[in-house]
């Protein structure tokens, strides 16, 4: 393949930023169009800072209607629904109650596992380029802990080939993980995976961006917002941003929620809706007993990661539009939350607060690889696991976008009208 062929990837975000690196990579040019006036500044910011390649569970699942509806009615319930006069809201749910089935949800999990798989080895590959130690990454394992006996149950009855995987019954949860010593008296079990890791996506993001800067191929990114894809004769011919028309061989939509709005001026209904979730970074002080493991407790949907010096604490999911502003009364529930956790795992009076909107498709599974315009190439779709598939999508998307066959058969993960 000639390396004059030229690629336009609409997105700054991580998902966008290891596209455009695997494109670089696989021969192309690359120019980079961002919104804002830097990089990874929107879901990538602060979110969990996991790389969970074998947790990979859907959101839809059995009985998680019904446990909605329960968690509307909590204080600090892990879910908030504000009602719009947007259909596109009311069909996500729609077919999310549809992915709502224990086919599907296995079925999705299972391709998602290869997908992890995938950007397990991915982020491995980009290290003879990028440091781990650059971003903070620590092979720290993944600790999922329940409450319930019934939840704790349900999990350990599901069919699960991970040989590594260790199954710890109540107090044994704090023996490995001291920080758990409050919470340990209430906790059922839980299931720890020593394969996972943490790391700062922000800081990953702004060293991958220094990366693709000095690469030899790369032309320039330009901040500006993307407003309409222009097609004609089954092609898309252009852009038009802020900043005037922007041409290309290949076109790359990997801009997060954004994205809905962009497709749909190419007349692509893109399935996906934004989950809008909170996170706290709170200092780690030498008092604090933080955890060394990252933490998910299953029923509070919260996650918790040491990061560096700070513990970021994460959970929430709102079905609240485009909004992105701070409620102030969700930050609170998550420090309540926290503290009712890991009391002294942090200074969380002096926590930083930050809401971010995840790009969600109604299955969980991200979309990746061609639409009906030749040269028209999507990556959304990640929900709260951009940062764990971003290397792997991105490897799949440059695999399939040189002319090469998928690793594996897309499925799910394919666009489809």
């Amino acid at each position: 393949m000639s390396n004059r062929r030229q690629v336009v990837v609409i997105g700054g975000g991580v998902v966008g930023l290891a596209s455009a690196w695997w494109l670089l990579e696989a021969g192309f040019r690359v120019t980079l169009l961002e919104r804002a006036p830097t990089v990874a500044s929107a879901a990538s910011y602060r979110n969990g800072g996991q790389l969970s390649y074998r947790y990979v569970s859907p959101l839809a699942d059995v009985g998680v209607p019904k446990k909605a509806l329960e968690w509307l009615f909590e204080k600090d319930g892990p879910l908030r629904f504000r009602p719009e006069a947007d259909y596109r809201q009311w069909r996500w749910m729609a077919q999310f109650l549809r992915n709502c089935n224990a086919e599907a949800n296995a079925r999705t999990t299972a391709k998602l596992l290869e997908l992890g798989e995938l950007s397990r080895q991915s982020l491995a590959q980009l290290e003879i380029n990028l440091p781990l130690s650059e971003f903070g990454w620590r092979n720290a394992g993944k600790l999922v802990v329940y409450r319930s006996e019934e939840a704790f149950k349900a999990v350990l009855d599901k069919h699960d080939t991970d040989r590594n995987r260790a199954v710890l019954w109540g107090r044994d949860a704090a023996r490995i993980e001291p920080a758990l010593i409050d919470l340990a008296p209430k906790l059922a079990g839980g299931i720890f995976n020593p394969g996972e890791a943490v790391a700062d996506c922000y800081a990953f993001c702004l060293a991958l961006e220094k990366r693709i800067y000095a690469h030899p191929r790369f032309e320039r990114c330009m901040h500006t917002a993307a407003r309409t894809i222009f097609v004609e004769k089954g092609k898309v011919t252009a852009i038009e941003t802020d900043a005037g028309w922007v041409s290309a061989d290949h076109y790359v939509l990997a801009a997060g929620i954004k994205s809905r709005d962009l497709a749909a001026t190419a007349n692509l209904d893109l399935p996906i809706y934004p989950l809008k979730g909170y996170s706290l970074t709170a200092p780690i002080r030498s008092e604090h007993v933080a955890p060394n493991i990252s933490v998910t407790d299953f029923e509070r949907k919260t996650l918790f990661a040491r990061i560096g010096n700070d513990l970021r604490v994460s959970a929430m999911v709102d079905l609240v539009g485009e909004n992105n502003s701070i409620d102030r009364r969700r930050v609170a529930s998550l420090k309540r939350l926290a503290r009712e956790s890991m009391p002294n795992a942090a200074d969380y009076e002096e926590a930083e607060a930050w809401a971010g909107l995840r790009p969600a498709t109604p299955n969980s599974a991200p979309i990746i690889g061609p639409t009906p315009y030749r040269n028209l190439w999507l990556n959304v779709g990640h929900g709260p696991l951009g940062f764990t598939f971003a290397c792997g999508s991105a490897s799949l998307l440059a695999t399939m976008m040189r002319g090469n066959e998928p690793p594996f058969a897309l499925d799910c993960l394919a666009y489809r009208k």
